[in-house]
C-alpha cells in the first residue's frame, strides 16, 4: 500500500453547537507522486468538513489535513460516543483506499421552552389553561409543575404534575384555576397566577437549571350576567305598559262596543224570536202529552208500557217519538240462566235502539246477555263492571213485535259495601231509543 493515514488520538468532547478540530496525517510511501481525496463517513458526515479537500504528495512525503466538527444544536444529535471515519482515496489507485476511524464524545444539552396557553382566560366557574413544554435538547427531560405563591382566592390544579419529555417532542399538562368563592353578580374578579417549571438535573455533579416562571391570569365573571337586571326591568315595564293599554284603551272600547250592540231594535228582535219558539214548543208539548198519557201506566209496570208508549215525554219539542224502559232481573247461584223481556216493540212501529245501560250494584259474578230477535247485542261478565253504558251511532233496528231480552247466569252473589250479603244476584237493564211508524 503506497498511502497511509492516521487520525489524532486525543480525546474529542464537544457539545452540540460548538466546534472541534481533528488533525489528519497522510504518508505517501510509494515511488510516484500521489494525489489523495478525503471523504468523511459515518454519523458525523453531516456536520464535518475536511480542509483541504485533497493533497498531492511526492514519493516519501507526508501531508496534513484538518477535520472540523461542528454538530448543530439540535435534538437530532444524540449524546454519547459517535463513530467518525475518514475515507482517504488515492486518485491513481482507488483500490488502495484507506479508512482511519475513531469516536467523538457528544455531550448532552438541554433546551426547554414552556408557555401557558392561553395566557388569559375568563369564565364564571373556572379558568382552563394548558402548560406546554417543548424539549429541543438531545436528552430526556423531566419537568415538575407547581404554583408559585398560590393565593387564598384561587387554587391551581395540574394534570399531570410531572412531565417526561423526550428529545424533540412537546408535552402538555392541563391547568385548572378554581376560585374559592363564587361571584353571583357585579364586576369580574381578576386572579393573576404564576407557574414554576422546574427541570431536573442532567446527572450527578451538575447543577439543575433555574426554574422558569410563567405568568397567567384568570378573570372570574359573575354567574348572573350584567344584562339580566336590565332585561327583568324591561320585562316588568313591558307588562305594565300592556296592562295600561288594556285597561286604558282596549277594555273601554270593548265595553262601549258591547253597549252599542244592545239597541231597542235588537231587544225587540230577540223578544219576537223567543215568542215564536215558545209557540212552536207549546204545540209539540201538547202532542207529547197525549202520548205520555197512555205510556205512564206502562212505565210503572216496569216492563212494556213505558217503552211502548212513553214517547210523549221524550218527544217534546223535537217531533220524534222516543221510548225507554228499565228492567230488573234476579237469579240464584247454581241454577240455570234467568231470562226476562226488557222491551217489546209496539205493533205497527219500528224501534231504533240507541242506548243501553247495564247495572251490577251488588258486584255479582256471572254473565249477562242482552239479545234481540236478530241475535245477541251484548255479552258481558258481571265481575268486570258495576255500571256499563253503551251508545250506538248507528241504531239497532227491531221490527214490530220484536223483543229485547236480558239473561242472567249467577255464579257468585256479591256483597254491597256496609250492607248484608243478598241471597240472589240482582242486575238492572235500561234500554232507550226512538219509535217510527212502519210504512
Amino acid at each position: 500500500m503506497s498511502v497511509s493515514a492516521s487520525l489524532d488520538e486525543s480525546t474529542v468532547t464537544l457539545e452540540p453547537g460548538s466546534e472541534a478540530a481533528l488533525p489528519v496525517q497522510v504518508l505517501n510511501s510509494g515511488t510516484t507522486v500521489e494525489e489523495v481525496r478525503f471523504e468523511v463517513i459515518g454519523p458525523c458526515a453531516g456536520w464535518a468538513t475536511v480542509e483541504p479537500e485533497s493533497l498531492s504528495l511526492y514519493p516519501g512525503a507526508s501531508g496534513a489535513a484538518t477535520i472540523t466538527l461542528h454538530p448543530p444544536r439540535s435534538s437530532a444529535v444524540m449524546p454519547g460516543e459517535t463513530p467518525l471515519g475518514l475515507r482517504v482515496v488515492p486518485t491513481s489507485d482507488v483500490g488502495a483506499t484507506v479508512v482511519p476511524e475513531r469516536s467523538v464524545q457528544i455531550l448532552p444539552f438541554t433546551d426547554v421552552t414552556s408557555e401557558i396557553v392561553p395566557r388569559a382566560s375568563h369564565s364564571a366557574w373556572r379558568g382552563r389553561h394548558e402548560v406546554a413544554v417543548d424539549n429541543r435538547g438531545n436528552t430526556h427531560t423531566s419537568i415538575e409543575l407547581e404554583a408559585r405563591e398560590e393565593t387564598e382566592r384561587a387554587r391551581l390544579v395540574f394534570e399531570p404534575e410531572e412531565l417526561n419529555v423526550p428529545p424533540g417532542e412537546a408535552k402538555f399538562a392541563k391547568l385548572r384555576v378554581r376560585p374559592v368563592n363564587r361571584v353571583w353578580r357585579g364586576a369580574p374578579v381578576t386572579h393573576p397566577f404564576q407557574v414554576l417549571v422546574t427541570q431536573q438535573s442532567l446527572g450527578e455533579g451538575s447543577d439543575p437549571p433555574m426554574p422558569v416562571v410563567l405568568d397567567g391570569t384568570y378573570e372570574q365573571e359573575a354567574i348572573l350576567p350584567r344584562w339580566l337586571p336590565r332585561v327583568l326591568i324591561a320585562a316588568v315595564l313591558l307588562v305594565g305598559l300592556l296592562a295600561g293599554l288594556w285597561y286604558g284603551l282596549l277594555r273601554p272600547t270593548v265595553r262601549s262596543a258591547a253597549k252599542e250592540a244592545i239597541t231597542p231594535e235588537a231587544i225587540n228582535d230577540a223578544q219576537a224570536q223567543r215568542s215564536t219558539q215558545g209557540a212552536d214548543g207549546g204545540s209539540s208539548e201538547g202532542g207529547g202529552a197525549n202520548g205520555g198519557a197512555s205510556g205512564s201506566g206502562g212505565q210503572s209496570s216496569g216492563q212494556n208500557g213505558g217503552g211502548e208508549n212513553g214517547s210523549g215525554s221524550g218527544g217534546a219539542g223535537s217531533g220524534v217519538p222516543k221510548s225507554a224502559n228499565t228492567t230488573q232481573v234476579k237469579d240464584s247461584v247454581g241454577g240455570g240462566a234467568t231470562d226476562k223481556t226488557a222491551y217489546t216493540v209496539p205493533e205497527g212501529q219500528t224501534f231504533e235502539l240507541t242506548d243501553i245501560v247495564v247495572q251490577n250494584p251488588q258486584g255479582d259474578s256471572g254473565t249477562v246477555v242482552v239479545s234481540s230477535e236478530d241475535g245477541q247485542v251484548l255479552d258481558l261478565a258481571l265481575e268486570n263492571f258495576r255500571d256499563s253504558d253503551y251508545h250506538f251511532v248507528t241504531p239497532i233496528q227491531i221490527a214490530s213485535g220484536g223483543k229485547i231480552t236480558i239473561s242472567i247466569t249467577c255464579r257468585e252473589v256479591g256483597k254491597p259495601v256496609k250492607a248484608p250479603k243478598p241471597s240472589q244476584c240482582s242486575e238492572s237493564l235500561f234500554v232507550g231509543g226512538t219509535l217510527s211508524k212502519d210504512g
